[in-house]
């Protein structure tokens, strides 16, 4: 447009220049400048003709281009409301999960509790049942004893019996009998005399440190029974059996000292003489 405004700027100056030149030159000049101002309204049509394609094409691009634009928009909108509803829907699935595990930590929580109950209840249930077993067992063992007491033979009775099957070799009887004295008869006379018969049946059997406990039995709770000179001298001769020569021989020394003229005081001198000691201990602790 500026180039086209100084164009016809020079054409005016041109007709102006020419009104002031001779007459003989007019002619030729204003066939110029008519040539002139016919090429610059070319120009001008050309050049509008070329703006007018370039507009139209500027139109054209412009709506493509919003054309672009709104679909642009549409897409942007469309997703806008699918992520909106996605959320939406995630949304409401995260409280549907949290009411979900809500509910499941309530039932968890009710079946504690009933575990609980279901467990104190199988405690109590154990410890009635080992409490009645208890009694069953302490009722048992009563009747068992009543039992016993009914058939235990009187003292006497059993005493010999024991007595009679000791001297008839008949020794499983013979023990179980003068147990049977000493538990039902723990107190009496006899029951010293059927402890040393027990021992007796372990040395006969050569179970030395069972005799031996057993005649302490007798010499323990029975000291001055019928049967305590009889037991400290076979205690000697076990312990002496059993490899305890010198305690032994202690123990058959203090049945000459205390039982001097007795039988047992014979059997335990000729003992030590056969071991080939003196029957006293000399003072200077030799034998």
């Amino acid at each position: 447009m500026k180039h086209l405004h100084i164009r016809i700027f020079l054409v005016v100056v041109s007709a102006a220049l020419l009104a002031s030149t001779p007459a003989w030159g007019v002619n030729r000049e204003l066939v110029e400048l008519q040539t002139q101002v016919q090429q610059v309204q070319d120009q001008m049509t050309a050049m509008k003709q070329s703006l007018d394609e370039r507009m139209g094409v500027i139109k054209n691009l412009m709506d493509q281009n919003t054309d672009s634009i709104n679909k642009v928009t549409a897409a942007i909108s469309n997703m806008q409301a699918t992520l909106q509803k996605q959320q939406s829907d995630t949304s409401n699935h995260v409280d549907q999960l949290s009411g979900q595990m809500q509910s499941l930590n309530d039932s968890l929580d009710e079946l504690k509790a009933r575990l609980g109950k279901v467990t104190k209840t199988l405690e109590d249930l154990q410890t009635a049942q080992q409490n009645m077993q208890a009694q069953q067992t302490q009722q048992q063992q009563q009747q068992q004893q009543q039992q016993q007491a009914m058939n235990v033979p009187p003292p006497d009775v059993l005493y010999n019996n024991a007595i009679h099957d000791y001297t008839g070799g008949n020794t499983d009887v013979a023990r179980q009998e003068f147990s049977d004295y000493i538990k039902n008869y723990p107190n009496t006379d006899l029951a010293g005399n059927a402890y040393f018969y027990l021992a007796e049946l372990d040395y006969r059997a050569g179970n030395y440190p069972q005799a031996i406990r057993g005649y302490d039995q007798v010499l323990q709770t029975f000291p001055d029974g019928n049967k305590a000179a009889s037991a400290e001298l076979k205690k000697g001769f076990a312990q002496i059996e059993s490899g305890q020569k010198d305690a032994g021989i202690g123990t058959l020394r203090h049945v000459l000292q205390r039982y001097p003229r007795s039988n047992e005081a014979l059997q335990a001198k000729d003992r030590l003489r056969k071991l080939g000691v003196a029957t006293t201990a000399s003072r200077r602790g030799g034998e």
